[in-house]
Protein backbone atom coordinates (compact mmCIF):
# COMPACT_ATOMS: atom_id res chain seq x y z
CA UNK A 1 0.00 0.00 0.00
CA UNK A 2 1.09 3.71 -0.23
CA UNK A 3 3.37 5.55 2.69
CA UNK A 4 4.23 8.98 2.38
CA UNK A 5 7.82 9.98 3.52
CA UNK A 6 8.10 11.72 6.61
CA UNK A 7 9.56 14.50 4.46
CA UNK A 8 6.27 15.18 2.92
CA UNK A 9 6.06 19.03 2.24
CA UNK A 10 3.06 21.25 3.46
CA UNK A 11 0.17 20.88 0.71
CA UNK A 12 -3.70 21.89 1.02
CA UNK A 13 -5.22 19.59 2.74
CA UNK A 14 -7.66 18.56 -0.21
CA UNK A 15 -5.24 17.75 -2.46
CA UNK A 16 -3.04 15.37 -0.24
CA UNK A 17 -6.09 13.83 1.07
CA UNK A 18 -7.34 13.35 -1.94
CA UNK A 19 -4.36 11.71 -3.35
CA UNK A 20 -3.51 9.22 -0.64
CA UNK A 21 -7.52 8.10 -1.23
CA UNK A 22 -7.01 7.14 -4.64
CA UNK A 23 -4.24 5.07 -4.15
CA UNK A 24 -5.84 3.45 -1.37
CA UNK A 25 -9.44 3.84 -2.34
CA UNK A 26 -11.06 1.17 -0.22
CA UNK A 27 -8.30 1.23 2.80
CA UNK A 28 -7.81 2.80 6.02
CA UNK A 29 -5.44 6.12 6.26
CA UNK A 30 -3.89 5.59 9.07
CA UNK A 31 -0.82 8.01 10.98
CA UNK A 32 1.55 6.72 12.81
CA UNK A 33 3.32 8.91 15.25
CA UNK A 34 6.80 7.77 16.89
CA UNK A 35 10.29 8.99 17.80
CA UNK A 36 11.23 5.98 17.88
CA UNK A 37 12.46 4.76 14.26
CA UNK A 38 12.35 0.75 15.30
CA UNK A 39 8.81 1.13 16.74
CA UNK A 40 7.99 3.12 13.08
CA UNK A 41 9.14 0.13 10.84
CA UNK A 42 7.55 -2.40 13.20
CA UNK A 43 4.16 -0.85 12.79
CA UNK A 44 4.63 0.38 8.72
CA UNK A 45 4.99 -3.38 7.81
CA UNK A 46 2.21 -4.71 9.85
CA UNK A 47 0.04 -2.17 8.58
CA UNK A 48 0.80 -2.56 5.34
CA UNK A 49 0.93 -5.89 4.90
CA UNK A 50 -2.77 -5.70 6.55
CA UNK A 51 -3.41 -3.30 3.37
CA UNK A 52 -4.01 -0.20 5.22
CA UNK A 53 -2.34 3.58 4.02
CA UNK A 54 0.29 4.36 6.11
CA UNK A 55 1.27 7.98 7.06
CA UNK A 56 4.34 8.64 9.49
CA UNK A 57 5.14 11.56 11.65
CA UNK A 58 8.57 11.63 13.91
CA UNK A 59 7.47 14.22 16.18
CA UNK A 60 4.51 16.30 17.82
CA UNK A 61 4.56 19.01 14.81
CA UNK A 62 4.72 16.81 11.83
CA UNK A 63 1.95 14.92 13.15
CA UNK A 64 -0.45 17.77 13.83
CA UNK A 65 0.47 19.22 10.15
CA UNK A 66 0.15 15.75 8.63
CA UNK A 67 -3.21 15.15 10.32
CA UNK A 68 -4.42 18.37 9.17
CA UNK A 69 -2.98 17.43 5.33
CA UNK A 70 -4.32 14.11 5.00
CA UNK A 71 -7.41 13.59 7.84
CA UNK A 72 -6.27 10.12 8.77
CA UNK A 73 -8.97 7.46 9.42
CA UNK A 74 -7.31 7.00 12.71
CA UNK A 75 -4.44 8.30 14.79
CA UNK A 76 -1.40 5.83 16.55
CA UNK A 77 0.06 8.08 18.99
CA UNK A 78 3.38 7.92 21.48
CA UNK A 79 2.99 9.33 24.80
CA UNK A 80 6.30 10.35 25.44
CA UNK A 81 8.02 12.10 22.64
CA UNK A 82 10.81 15.50 22.69
CA UNK A 83 9.18 18.89 22.31
CA UNK A 84 5.11 18.00 22.00
CA UNK A 85 4.60 14.93 23.49
CA UNK A 86 1.82 12.85 22.39
CA UNK A 87 -1.15 14.43 25.18
CA UNK A 88 -0.79 17.84 24.05
CA UNK A 89 -1.06 16.59 19.79
CA UNK A 90 -4.00 15.07 21.35
CA UNK A 91 -4.89 17.83 22.71
CA UNK A 92 -4.82 20.07 19.90
CA UNK A 93 -6.34 17.70 17.45
CA UNK A 94 -9.65 17.12 19.46
CA UNK A 95 -9.40 21.51 19.50
CA UNK A 96 -9.83 21.73 15.92
CA UNK A 97 -12.98 21.17 14.22
CA UNK A 98 -11.39 19.66 10.92
CA UNK A 99 -9.72 16.70 12.95
CA UNK A 100 -11.55 16.72 16.22
CA UNK A 101 -13.81 13.69 15.14
CA UNK A 102 -10.75 11.19 14.44
CA UNK A 103 -9.89 7.98 16.95
CA UNK A 104 -6.56 8.53 18.56
CA UNK A 105 -4.95 5.24 19.68
CA UNK A 106 -2.12 6.22 22.49
CA UNK A 107 1.06 4.02 22.42
CA UNK A 108 2.38 3.82 25.93
CA UNK A 109 5.06 2.41 27.73
CA UNK A 110 3.47 3.94 31.11
CA UNK A 111 1.22 1.74 32.78
CA UNK A 112 0.81 3.18 35.90
CA UNK A 113 -2.79 4.62 36.06
CA UNK A 114 -2.87 7.74 35.84
CA UNK A 115 -0.73 8.10 32.81
CA UNK A 116 -3.72 6.20 30.85
CA UNK A 117 -6.29 8.55 32.61
CA UNK A 118 -4.29 11.35 31.24
CA UNK A 119 -4.17 9.91 27.94
CA UNK A 120 -8.39 9.20 27.61
CA UNK A 121 -8.59 12.49 29.10
CA UNK A 122 -6.71 14.10 25.74
CA UNK A 123 -8.30 12.95 23.91
CA UNK A 124 -7.62 8.88 23.17
CA UNK A 125 -10.14 6.56 22.92
CA UNK A 126 -7.89 3.90 23.33
CA UNK A 127 -4.39 2.59 24.35
CA UNK A 128 -1.58 -0.02 23.49
CA UNK A 129 1.24 -0.22 25.83
CA UNK A 130 4.73 -0.91 24.85
CA UNK A 131 6.49 -3.16 23.61
CA UNK A 132 4.26 -2.99 20.68
CA UNK A 133 2.40 -6.33 20.29
CA UNK A 134 1.45 -5.59 16.08
CA UNK A 135 -1.86 -8.04 16.38
CA UNK A 136 -2.78 -6.50 19.22
CA UNK A 137 -2.77 -2.60 17.51
CA UNK A 138 -4.45 -4.55 14.82
CA UNK A 139 -7.38 -5.59 16.72
CA UNK A 140 -7.66 -2.45 18.19
CA UNK A 141 -7.51 -0.18 15.45
CA UNK A 142 -10.36 -2.45 13.70
CA UNK A 143 -12.99 -1.75 16.62
CA UNK A 144 -12.33 1.96 16.17
CA UNK A 145 -12.70 2.06 12.51
CA UNK A 146 -15.83 0.44 11.70
CA UNK A 147 -17.46 3.84 12.35
CA UNK A 148 -14.68 5.31 9.55
CA UNK A 149 -15.67 2.79 7.16
CA UNK A 150 -19.95 2.82 7.43
CA UNK A 151 -18.88 7.19 7.13
CA UNK A 152 -16.79 6.35 4.04
CA UNK A 153 -19.27 3.75 2.11
CA UNK A 154 -22.52 5.67 3.17
CA UNK A 155 -20.69 9.00 0.90
CA UNK A 156 -19.91 6.50 -1.82
CA UNK A 157 -23.39 5.65 -1.81
CA UNK A 158 -24.89 8.67 -1.94
CA UNK A 159 -22.85 9.58 -4.46
CA UNK A 160 -23.50 6.66 -6.60
CA UNK A 161 -27.60 8.27 -6.10
CA UNK A 162 -26.85 11.38 -6.80
CA UNK A 163 -25.21 10.89 -9.69
CA UNK A 164 -27.89 8.88 -10.71
CA UNK A 165 -29.89 11.15 -10.13
CA UNK A 166 -28.10 13.57 -12.67
CA UNK A 167 -28.27 10.81 -15.49
CA UNK A 168 -32.22 10.82 -15.08
CA UNK A 169 -32.50 14.45 -15.21
CA UNK A 170 -33.10 15.06 -11.57
CA UNK A 171 -30.71 17.49 -9.92
CA UNK A 172 -30.24 17.55 -6.08
CA UNK A 173 -29.15 20.06 -3.82
CA UNK A 174 -28.45 19.83 0.01
CA UNK A 175 -29.55 23.42 1.72
CA UNK A 176 -28.42 23.94 5.23
CA UNK A 177 -31.05 26.22 7.64
CA UNK A 178 -31.67 28.40 9.01
CA UNK A 179 -28.85 30.24 7.56
CA UNK A 180 -30.09 29.25 4.15
CA UNK A 181 -26.17 28.14 2.53
CA UNK A 182 -26.15 25.56 -0.22
CA UNK A 183 -23.55 23.51 1.25
CA UNK A 184 -23.76 20.58 -1.94
CA UNK A 185 -24.98 20.33 -5.18
CA UNK A 186 -24.65 17.96 -8.20
CA UNK A 187 -23.29 19.34 -11.50
CA UNK A 188 -26.75 19.27 -13.17
CA UNK A 189 -28.01 21.55 -10.29
CA UNK A 190 -24.91 23.79 -10.50
CA UNK A 191 -26.36 24.61 -14.02
CA UNK A 192 -30.07 24.69 -13.72
CA UNK A 193 -29.20 27.28 -10.93
CA UNK A 194 -27.21 29.19 -12.58
CA UNK A 195 -29.46 29.74 -15.23
CA UNK A 196 -32.99 30.33 -13.90
CA UNK A 197 -31.81 31.91 -10.73
CA UNK A 198 -28.47 33.33 -11.39
CA UNK A 199 -26.97 32.24 -8.44
CA UNK A 200 -23.75 30.18 -7.60
CA UNK A 201 -23.25 28.17 -4.29
CA UNK A 202 -23.22 28.71 -1.32
CA UNK A 203 -25.77 31.34 -2.24
CA UNK A 204 -29.58 29.64 -2.18
CA UNK A 205 -32.13 31.47 -4.09
CA UNK A 206 -34.00 33.87 -2.52
CA UNK A 207 -37.28 31.95 -3.84
CA UNK A 208 -35.86 28.33 -2.88
CA UNK A 209 -35.27 29.95 1.10
CA UNK A 210 -38.50 31.54 1.29
CA UNK A 211 -39.98 28.40 0.40
CA UNK A 212 -37.90 26.06 2.59
CA UNK A 213 -37.95 28.30 5.17
CA UNK A 214 -42.10 28.48 4.78
CA UNK A 215 -42.77 24.50 4.75
CA UNK A 216 -39.98 22.92 6.87
CA UNK A 217 -41.09 23.26 9.84
CA UNK A 218 -44.17 21.29 9.24
CA UNK A 219 -41.98 18.31 7.22
CA UNK A 220 -39.86 19.01 10.56
CA UNK A 221 -42.62 18.16 13.08
CA UNK A 222 -45.60 16.68 11.11
CA UNK A 223 -43.81 15.19 7.89
CA UNK A 224 -46.18 17.12 6.24
CA UNK A 225 -44.71 17.24 2.59
CA UNK A 226 -44.60 20.85 0.93
CA UNK A 227 -46.46 21.81 -2.40
CA UNK A 228 -43.33 22.06 -5.36
CA UNK A 229 -41.76 25.06 -5.97
CA UNK A 230 -42.12 26.48 -9.47
CA UNK A 231 -39.52 28.40 -11.54
CA UNK A 232 -40.56 29.59 -14.94
CA UNK A 233 -37.97 31.03 -17.72
CA UNK A 234 -40.28 31.70 -20.83
CA UNK A 235 -41.12 28.59 -21.75
CA UNK A 236 -39.07 25.81 -19.81
CA UNK A 237 -39.35 25.62 -15.94
CA UNK A 238 -37.65 24.04 -13.03
CA UNK A 239 -39.38 21.66 -10.22
CA UNK A 240 -38.34 21.87 -6.85
CA UNK A 241 -39.25 19.26 -4.65
CA UNK A 242 -38.42 18.46 -1.09
CA UNK A 243 -37.22 15.27 -0.65
CA UNK A 244 -35.67 14.58 3.04
CA UNK A 245 -33.58 15.44 5.89
CA UNK A 246 -30.72 14.45 5.67
CA UNK A 247 -29.10 15.95 8.97
CA UNK A 248 -29.75 18.22 12.16
CA UNK A 249 -27.66 19.63 15.52
CA UNK A 250 -27.97 21.98 17.73
CA UNK A 251 -27.50 25.05 15.16
CA UNK A 252 -29.67 23.99 12.81
CA UNK A 253 -30.65 20.99 10.15
CA UNK A 254 -30.26 20.57 6.64
CA UNK A 255 -32.29 19.72 3.83
CA UNK A 256 -32.32 17.61 0.73
CA UNK A 257 -34.16 19.22 -2.92
CA UNK A 258 -34.92 17.38 -6.30
CA UNK A 259 -34.87 19.51 -9.09
CA UNK A 260 -35.81 18.49 -12.32
CA UNK A 261 -36.46 20.87 -15.49
CA UNK A 262 -39.14 20.64 -18.08
CA UNK A 263 -39.35 22.07 -21.13
CA UNK A 264 -42.79 22.84 -22.63
CA UNK A 265 -41.67 24.06 -26.34
CA UNK A 266 -42.86 20.99 -27.92
CA UNK A 267 -46.38 21.42 -26.28
CA UNK A 268 -46.64 25.25 -26.96
CA UNK A 269 -45.68 24.55 -30.48
CA UNK A 270 -47.95 21.45 -31.08
CA UNK A 271 -51.48 23.64 -29.49
CA UNK A 272 -50.28 26.73 -31.76
CA UNK A 273 -50.98 24.10 -34.77
CA UNK A 274 -53.70 22.35 -33.80
CA UNK A 275 -55.56 25.17 -31.90
CA UNK A 276 -54.04 27.79 -34.27
CA UNK A 277 -52.91 29.84 -32.14
CA UNK A 278 -50.02 32.75 -32.38
CA UNK A 279 -46.74 31.29 -30.69
CA UNK A 280 -48.14 33.97 -27.89
CA UNK A 281 -51.18 33.04 -27.73
CA UNK A 282 -50.22 29.45 -27.06
CA UNK A 283 -47.71 30.64 -24.53
CA UNK A 284 -50.12 32.24 -22.43
CA UNK A 285 -52.64 29.33 -22.82
CA UNK A 286 -49.76 26.70 -21.67
CA UNK A 287 -49.07 28.65 -18.44
CA UNK A 288 -53.01 29.03 -17.88
CA UNK A 289 -52.69 24.94 -17.56
CA UNK A 290 -50.14 25.37 -15.13
CA UNK A 291 -52.35 27.31 -12.92
CA UNK A 292 -50.63 30.76 -13.60
CA UNK A 293 -52.31 33.67 -12.79
CA UNK A 294 -51.85 36.62 -15.31
CA UNK A 295 -49.31 38.55 -13.30
CA UNK A 296 -46.78 35.39 -13.31
CA UNK A 297 -47.80 34.71 -16.80
CA UNK A 298 -46.54 38.55 -17.52
CA UNK A 299 -43.41 37.74 -15.09
CA UNK A 300 -42.63 34.40 -17.12
CA UNK A 301 -42.68 35.94 -20.59
CA UNK A 302 -41.19 39.38 -19.24
CA UNK A 303 -45.17 41.31 -20.33
CA UNK A 304 -47.27 43.15 -18.26
CA UNK A 305 -50.41 41.34 -16.91
CA UNK A 306 -52.69 43.36 -19.13
CA UNK A 307 -50.96 42.07 -22.07
CA UNK A 308 -50.96 38.43 -21.07
CA UNK A 309 -55.20 38.78 -20.46
CA UNK A 310 -55.27 40.49 -23.83
CA UNK A 311 -53.78 37.64 -25.12
CA UNK A 312 -56.27 35.10 -23.17
CA UNK A 313 -58.86 36.89 -24.57
CA UNK A 314 -58.20 36.10 -28.33
CA UNK A 315 -57.40 32.74 -26.83
CA UNK A 316 -60.94 32.23 -26.06
CA UNK A 317 -62.23 33.78 -29.15
CA UNK A 318 -60.69 31.06 -30.85
CA UNK A 319 -61.49 28.20 -28.92
CA UNK A 320 -65.41 28.88 -28.57
CA UNK A 321 -65.00 29.43 -24.65
CA UNK A 322 -65.25 32.02 -22.09
CA UNK A 323 -63.72 31.27 -19.11
CA UNK A 324 -59.86 30.02 -17.78
CA UNK A 325 -60.82 26.90 -16.56
CA UNK A 326 -62.80 26.03 -20.41
CA UNK A 327 -59.71 26.79 -22.03
CA UNK A 328 -57.21 24.91 -19.89
CA UNK A 329 -59.87 21.94 -20.13
CA UNK A 330 -59.57 22.04 -24.34
CA UNK A 331 -55.97 22.14 -24.26
CA UNK A 332 -54.97 19.33 -21.66
CA UNK A 333 -57.79 17.17 -23.77
CA UNK A 334 -55.38 18.17 -27.23
CA UNK A 335 -52.41 17.70 -25.27
CA UNK A 336 -53.21 14.52 -24.45
CA UNK A 337 -54.45 13.86 -27.81
CA UNK A 338 -51.67 14.32 -29.19
CA UNK A 339 -48.51 13.97 -26.82
CA UNK A 340 -50.26 11.44 -24.37
CA UNK A 341 -46.83 10.61 -22.98
CA UNK A 342 -46.49 13.87 -21.52
CA UNK A 343 -47.30 14.82 -18.18
CA UNK A 344 -50.08 17.92 -17.39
Amino acid sequence: MATTPSSTPPSAPSLLARSLREEGVNSDLVLIVDDVPDNLAVLHDALDESGYTVLIATHGEQALQRAAQARPDIVLLDAMMPGIDGFEVARRLKADPATAHIPIVFMTGLTETEHLVAALEAGGVDYVTKPIKPKEVLARMNVHLQGARRARQDARQAGQARNALDAFGYASITVRLPEGRLIWQTALARDLLERYCETRAPETPAAVLEWLLRYTPDARQHGVEPPPLLIAQGASSITLRLHQQTGQDDEGDEWMIIMREMSGTAVIEAMSLSLKLTAREAEVLYWVVKGKTNKDIGEILGSSPATAKKHLERVYVKLGVETRTAAAGVAIKRIRELQPHVEI
